[in-house]
């Protein structure tokens, strides 16, 4: 019997020890040379690609007991976690190279979601991005600020390897979110929406970007950090759907004083419907680059229009204590109780009293409320 026939029955008797390392090598390097010598794609040539992948994973349990590996482990802010799965193929983002989770020990940083071999965790130079997302919440809102390859000197914008646009030694490729040209090992032509070309173009296309850009983008999309009467105010002139969202923005912060003043709305916990849009609830002017994406496609509108009418409901039909806060427009004296986020009408920016649209314009006369509330003080002044 041939030494790595008998490698292969001792394999299958599961009766390895960590002598047989060397051994074991050997059959491998037998098995490799026999599929180059047996016929392509024969029975035998099958069995033996099947027993040198047994023989492989053999080997590397004795190299590397997963037992020896730390569950969790702390590197340069990153959490990395080792992962259980099998047999999900990776990308390690250290040496660019695939984790075979099936004989290979990889982890996964719980922050940034960076991969890599257990391997390469001690050549790790590149700390977790998370820590940039919580320190400098912010995007560059320039669009693909170039500076030139020769202002980088010709070198990785990461770390640092000599590249050039030839490809020699390393292809440059650009990433569009930074401007800054990164070697292959950085940047894996990977693509994301750029925020400075939605706020400046209301363009929505992916372009390439680096490996960073990438993980810094994923954890930015939903952080409300646009303000965009600030950044671009021209931008609601000329997208229809920004005016309708502000609209129901604006009319849920009118509504969100009912709520909280009602037993039956907080029991029912009506403000949750925009849990994972929190920012909704507090203001009206800042948006995170995945509610741009959701007004573009429509979805936003759709979502945001079905909770509008829900609240609406609350307010105006299902709670008694909700519609005694109504007003009647005391313009007019007529029509039905009003709201202060119903469409057609308008609220005194002083007292918050409100009237028919139509009544308060057509009057250019002060608010009786706030004519009422003058009075009252005039009064108590002439009688301390």
């Amino acid at each position: 019997r041939e030494p790595w026939l008998h490698i292969v029955w001792m394999f299958a008797q599961g009766s390895f020890v960590a002598s047989d390392v060397e051994q074991l090598k050997q059959a491998i390097a037998e098995c490799k040379r026999l599929i180059l010598e047996l016929p392509e794609h024969s029975e035998k040539q099958k069995d033996t690609v099947i027993k040198l992948i047994h023989l492989r994973l053999k080997l590397q349990e004795l190299k590397d007991p997963e037992e020896d590996e730390p569950n969790l482990q702390v590197l340069l802010e990153h959490r990395f976690s080792k992962e259980k799965s099998k047999s999900v193929k990776q990308m390690c983002d250290k040496c660019s190279t695939i984790i075979w989770g099936l004989i290979q020990t990889w982890y996964t940083c719980t922050g940034c979601y960076y991969r890599c071999h257990s391997k390469c965790m001690n050549l790790i130079n590149k700390p977790c991005v998370r820590s940039k997302v919580s320190h400098q919440s912010e995007y560059e809102l320039s669009i693909c600020p170039e500076v030139g390859l020769d202002k980088q000197d010709y070198r990785c914008a990461e770390c640092r390897t000599p590249i050039s646009l030839r490809g020699v030694p390393n292809e440059a490729r650009q990433c569009d979110y930074t401007g800054q040209y990164y070697c292959s090992s950085c940047h894996w032509n990977d693509t994301a929406i750029i925020p400075s070309r939605v706020i400046h173009n209301w363009e929505f296309e992916p372009r390439q970007v680096c490996r960073t850009s990438m993980r810094y983008l994923a954890l930015m999309i939903s952080r409300p950090v646009l303000k965009l009467k600030e950044i671009n105010p021209l931008l609601f002139n000329f997208v229809e759907e920004l005016v309708e969202i502000r609209k129901l923005r604006q009319d849920i912060l009118l509504m969100k004083p009912y709520f909280i003043t009602c037993k039956e709305a907080m029991e029912a916990r009506l403000l949750l419907h925009l849990q994972d849009r929190q920012h909704f609830v507090e203001n009206d002017d800042m948006y995170s680059l995945q509610d741009l994406i959701d007004t573009s496609s429509g979805r936003l509108s759709c979502s945001l229009t079905e909770i509008h009418t829900t609240f609406a409901k609350h307010i105006k039909l299902d709670c008694e204590k909700c519609q005694a806060k109504g007003f009647m427009c005391e313009l007019c004296k007529e029509g039905d109780i009003l709201f202060p986020f119903d469409n057609h009408t308008s609220v005194c920016h002083d007292c918050f009293a409100v009237f028919h649209r139509d009544c308060y314009y057509d009057n250019s006369t002060t608010c009786p409320r706030c004519a009422r509330m003058l009075e009252r003080q005039h009064e108590e002044s002439q009688n301390p």
